[in-house]
């Protein structure tokens, strides 16, 4: 924890550095001590610290300096730092102005100069003033501050970020908080810069204005950029299948590099709670078996990239990924782990409304801000169910839209039953959503229900959207054969009349888990055929590194 401040300020350098000198030696290994020569200039430094989160214990001024005086300085200094403790310096010849300061401007102390010794005129009483402060002081969070509000797109695409990637942060909504008296202080601290949500604060005092989640990365150490440009076994893609195929691959002496656009994990990693995952009978959320995974596959020497594979090609035996900053990475196998992304609902009003109150996916930011309100849950698989058993610990009621009769062709027999048994989750079969309507964020959805053809519009604060999902391999296209909906075709389902793939020129077949170009592998999700569980993920990632070994020993 950062130690707290004692700023003195005097516009005479050798009576500030005498002060200076007398607060370190005695205070030093407890506080942090600064010094200013202007009133001016430690109003600005005050502001500093308050946007760097800093603590203030002591405001010590000089009475008699010019443009401003002590007193003035220290009423300024209290709309900053309101609990700072507050103390003038002054001559004999001052005494009156400083008991008058003490009585009307709520100045805690005063010292005469010159306060030799410190031990008997500074001392005592600066002891009484900091006990004092530290009976009613508060640590203040040390980490990554963000300022925006609920319905920005923007706010919630960095707080989604930031969680996913399990960076510590506080999250200060300034519209829900506007009445608070520190917010109040730290957006008047900022000044303009406030009016540039969302606002990215960081504890060296360092600032992202507007920001995107790839300035965040960059920022607070996520690597971006590879640390060689050639690797043994290349994986796209951080969820259960990724981080499998990197942990076995790595463990096996594979120089392995994990890419990842957004946060490992994949949509697993948003799940709140996963039950039927083998060795966890209490379950767990895919966040925390999102980070296990990460230290795991660390711990065996995986790098981890944060950044976006947009293109790859075959050079010789080499396979090469283009990033999306221009970068490439070469390697001598390939693995796309990419998963799928939800498919978009058709209907008015819902891009629009899109991180205002309408959600792709699990939204484990949003469930607090839900408190006491009503949510609506679209889709009927265990990822819509889980979210709203998630939702249902703080939401007034959620209501879970399926187009079908009920949720027994789609959902888990263990989520059913915890939804029927779970009383503010109600389930409206037959009904899908037809319009989504709000200015500024979402206020209310139109209902159709196909029984009776007829369209009901309902109040809704939050929409959470799961109906199926699609790979993402447009970037592969001219590489990898593909299925009609673009997942990747591998083994067996590349043969047709026992024929190999067009262009292969090796004397056996496929791989099971190989595309039609040798070395490049595709698992999990993404791959045309696959089981859609996490542990089938898991174990297509874990046995492609067999096929991967195989692969290398003829390159």
């Amino acid at each position: 924890m950062a130690k707290p401040i004692l700023l003195s300020v005097d516009d005479d350098s050798d009576v500030l550095r005498a002060i200076e000198r007398d607060l370190r030696s005695q205070y030093g290994a407890e506080y942090r001590v600064i010094g200013s020569d202007s009133p001016e200039g430690a109003l600005d430094l005050l502001k500093q610290l308050k946007v760097r989160n800093d603590s203030v214990a002591l405001l010590l001024a000089d009475q008699r300096m010019p443009r401003m005086d002590g007193v003035e300085f220290l009423q300024q200094a209290t709309g900053i730092f309101p609990s700072a403790k507050r103390a003038l310096l002054t001559a004999y010849a001052d005494t009156n102005a400083a008991i008058s300061a003490i009585n009307q401007a709520s100045i805690n102390y005063f010292f005469l100069k010159p306060w030799d010794p410190p031990t008997e005129h500074l001392y005592p009483q600066l002891d009484d003033l900091l006990d004092d402060w530290q009976a009613s002081f508060r640590p203040t969070f040390q980490g990554i501050r963000l300022l925006g509000t609920r319905w920005s797109p923007r706010s919630y695409e960095l707080r989604d970020f930031l969680a996913r990637n399990h960076v510590p942060y506080q999250w200060i909504d300034v519209e829900l908080s506007g009445n608070d008296p520190e917010t109040k202080r730290l957006l008047e601290a900022l000044g303009p810069e406030a009016a540039n949500l969302p606002v990215v604060l960081f504890p060296d005092g360092t600032k992202l204005l507007e920001s995107v989640p790839a300035d965040v990365a960059q920022k607070v150490g996520l690597r971006t950029r590879a640390q060689t440009s050639f690797y043994d076994l290349a994986i796209v893609g951080g969820g259960p299948a990724g981080l499998a195929a990197a942990v076995y691959g790595a463990s096996e002496g594979l120089h392995t590099v994990m890419i990842e656009r957004e946060a490992p994990g994949g949509q697993a990693g948003m799940s709140s709670r996963i039950e039927n995952y083998l060795g966890f009978p209490a379950g767990l959320s895919g966040g925390d078996l999102a980070r296990r995974a990460v230290v795991q596959a660390q711990r065996f020497g995986v790098e981890i990239l944060s950044q976006e594979a947009v293109g790859a090609r075959a050079e010789g035996p080499y396979r090469i990924i283009k990033l999306a900053d221009g970068n490439e990475i070469s390697c001598h196998a390939l693995m796309i782990a990419t998963g799928v992304q939800w498919r978009r609902l058709d209907a008015p009003g819902i891009d629009r409304l899109q991180g205002a109150g309408i959600y792709y996916g699990g939204g484990a930011t949003e469930a607090l801000s839900c408190k006491g309100e009503i949510v609506y849950v679209v889709g009927g698989a265990n990822s819509a169910g889980q979210a709203a058993m998630n939702f249902a610990r703080y939401a007034e009621r959620v209501i879970i839209l399926v187009r079908g009769e009920s949720l027994s062709s789609t959902m888990s027999q263990y989520l059913i039953d915890q939804v029927q048994q779970t009383p503010n989750i109600q389930l409206w079969t037959h009904a899908s959503v037809s319009e989504a309507h709000g200015d500024t964020h979402l206020e209310e959805i139109s209902v159709l229900c196909s029984d009776t053809d007829k369209i009901e519009r309902v109040p809704a604060s939050a929409m959470f959207i799961f109906i199926g999902a699609l790979p993402r391999t447009d970037w592969l296209a001219n590489v990898v054969e593909r299925d009609e909906r673009g997942f990747l075709l591998t083994g067996p389902d590349l043969l047709r009349d026992g024929q190999r793939p067009k262009g292969w020129g090796l004397d056996r077949d496929p791989f099971l888990l190989e595309t039609n170009v040798p070395g490049i592998f595709a698992v999990g999700d993404v791959r045309h055929g696959s089981i859609k569980r996490v542990a089938s993920g898991v174990g297509e990632g874990s046995v492609a590194v067999q096929f991967i070994h195989q692969y290398l020993s003829k390159v």
